[in-house]
């Protein structure tokens, strides 16, 4: 009687674990969205005060380079969220994101990126 208990409760113990560790991922995922967007959010604030500055000539290059940039990364991410309202998207933006990489074009904004680069630097 034992041995159909154990065989009755493993599998169960197994969905609660996997359940707990889906959650625990999805919880993950969500606040890197949300650190992503937060550093989104600090750095268009910066662009605007940057474009403001320059409308008063108190802008350097270096500034408006950053700005341009930060410009650039918005229009990216409206890219993304036109495509996100289309039907299938869950499947069609990874596929769009895999083919721009082959390509050699980048379509999300830098605060989405994973710095690979910087992980690899920091180990050796």
């Amino acid at each position: 009687m034992k041995v159909w208990r154990h065989f009755h409760k493993a599998p169960i113990r197994v969905l609660h674990i996997s359940k707990r560790r889906n959650l625990l991922q999805l919880k993950r995922s969500m606040i890197k969205i949300k650190i992503a967007l937060a550093q989104e959010k600090a750095e268009t604030k910066a662009m605007l005060s940057t474009y403001k500055r320059y409308t008063k000539r108190a802008a350097s290059a270096e500034e408006m380079r950053i700005a341009n940039q930060q410009f650039i990364d918005i229009l990216k991410g409206l890219g993304i969220g036109v495509v996100a309202i289309l039907p299938f998207a869950p499947i069609t933006i990874p596929l769009m994101i895999k083919i721009a990489r082959l390509v050699g074009v980048e379509i999300l904004p830098s605060s989405m990126l994973t710095d690979k680069k910087n992980n690899v630097s920091k180990d050796d």
